[in-house]
This record gives C-alpha cells, sequence and structure tokens, in this order.
C-alpha cells in the first residue's frame, strides 16, 4: 500500500497569498457605488410614482369641477407635488426620463415644467382666494395659506432666477458655477416650501374630514418621500460637491 501523503507544515507551506490593501479597498469602493446607485435608482423611481400617485389621489377627491374649491388642491398638488418633482428628477443621473437628452436640453425642459408648475400655483391660489371672497372669509388665516403664498412666491422668483441660468449673458459679472449653487440651494428651499404647504394642507377640515385613519398617514407620508429624494439628489449633486471642492 501507498504510504497516504501528509501535507506539509504551514512553516514550509509558505504564507498565504493576500491581495493588495488598494486592490481590496477598489473592490469594497466600487461594491459601495453599486449599491449606492441602485438605491438611488429605486429611490427616484418611487419619487416618480409617488408624486404622480398623490396628485391623481387628490384629484379624485377633490372632484375638480364640482365647485370653485374642487380646482384649488388640484392645481396646487398637479403644481408642487408633480410638475416641480419632475422638474428637479430631470436631473438625476439615475431616474431621469430624459437622459437621453443634453444637459442644456434636459435644463430648459427643467425651466418649461417650473413655469407650468408656477401658472398652475398661481391659477390655484388665485381660485382660493376669490372662493374666499364669495364666502367672505378671511385671507392668510391659516399656517397653510401663508405657507402656500410664500411658496408660490417663491417659485416665482425661482423662475426669474432659472432665466439667468438659460441665458447666463445676462449676468455677465456672475461666476456660472455659482449661479447654479445658489439657484439649486433656493430652488431645494422653495421644493420644501411646497412640499410643507401640502402637509398642512393635509391638515385642514376639507381634508380631515374626508380622509382619516391609516389612508391619511399614508397621504401625509407622500410630501415626506418624494421631499427626501429630492434632497438627496440635490445636496450629492451640488451641495456636497462644492463643500469638498478646494
Amino acid at each position: 500500500m501507498h504510504s497516504m501523503r501528509q501535507p506539509l507544515p504551514m512553516a514550509l507551506a509558505g504564507p498565504r497569498l493576500q491581495p493588495p490593501a488598494w486592490l481590496t479597498m477598489a473592490l469594497s469602493v466600487e461594491t459601495e457605488s453599486h449599491i449606492y446607485r441602485a438605491l438611488r435608482t429605486a429611490s427616484g423611481a418611487a419619487a416618480h410614482l409617488v408624486a404622480l400617485g398623490f396628485t391623481i389621489f387628490v384629484a379624485v377627491l377633490a372632484r375638480p369641477g364640482s365647485s370653485l374649491f374642487s380646482w384649488h388642491p388640484v392645481l396646487m398638488s398637479l403644481a408642487f407635488s408633480f410638475l416641480m418633482t419632475e422638474a428637479l428628477l430631470v436631473f438625476s443621473p439615475e431616474s431621469s426620463l430624459l437622459r437621453s437628452l443634453s444637459r442644456k436640453g434636459r435644463a430648459r425642459c427643467h425651466w418649461v415644467l417650473q413655469l407650468v408648475a408656477l401658472l398652475c400655483a398661481l391659477l390655484g391660489l388665485g381660485l382660493v382666494i376669490l372662493h374666499k371672497e364669495q364666502l367672505g372669509k378671511a385671507h392668510l388665516a391659516t399656517w397653510h395659506g401663508r405657507a402656500g403664498l410664500l411658496a408660490v412666491l417663491w417659485a416665482g422668483l425661482q423662475c426669474l432666477g432659472g432665466v439667468g441660468l438659460l441665458y447666463p449673458k445676462l449676468l455677465p459679472r456672475w461666476p456660472l458655477a455659482k449661479l447654479k449653487l445658489y439657484h439649486a440651494t433656493s430652488g431645494l428651499v422653495g421644493y420644501l416650501l411646497g412640499s410643507a404647504s401640502l402637509l398642512l394642507g393635509m391638515c385642514s377640515l376639507w381634508f380631515t374630514a374626508t380622509v382619516t385613519g391609516g389612508v391619511w398617514y399614508l397621504a401625509m407620508l407622500c410630501p415626506v418621500i418624494t421631499s427626501l429624494v429630492i434632497m438627496n439628489q440635490v445636496s450629492n449633486a451640488y451641495l456636497y460637491r462644492k463643500r469638498i471642492q478646494p
């Protein structure tokens, strides 16, 4: 019988080959990057669906055309939930529906969506003012009304600021990089104001009289989800990048 071959002792077998530390770190960073991109893609898709679903939900609830007031929640949710969310997601590298367009093309689509959103918001604001006039009610008597007015005014100023980015020759003394940073920061603040107005609107007597229980909490969650996605996108695309630059 042949004797079984005994394994060499560890000391004679030699040390195990280990991959270089830089390679292990590179693989780890690449894996984390893939996971992060997948999460951003999923969150962006969720923002698209939530923004659209919330707007449809409000439209079904309000039944536009049933009264003068019924157009107000529909137009405001269309402006601040759907159109503004889509206008900002245009620039998302993972979840934009217009990734095939150039940066300039997406910027123009962004401005058009923001302008349409502003027109919807102005119309919604005008109709609720007219409605209150007909009923003899006071204006800006609630936090929802004050936040909504501020959000509409901010959106108007934001659209004017966007003209300077579309045509930078109008502001030759301002560096384009700084204009983009200021516009992104201001736009994020305006978007959060619009979301706050939607949240306060869902605390109104009109909304709580119809929507109760778990459905109310789900509805409240919609602007929160889209706001978190937009905050992450803007902070990573502009604010964080500008902060780490020397």
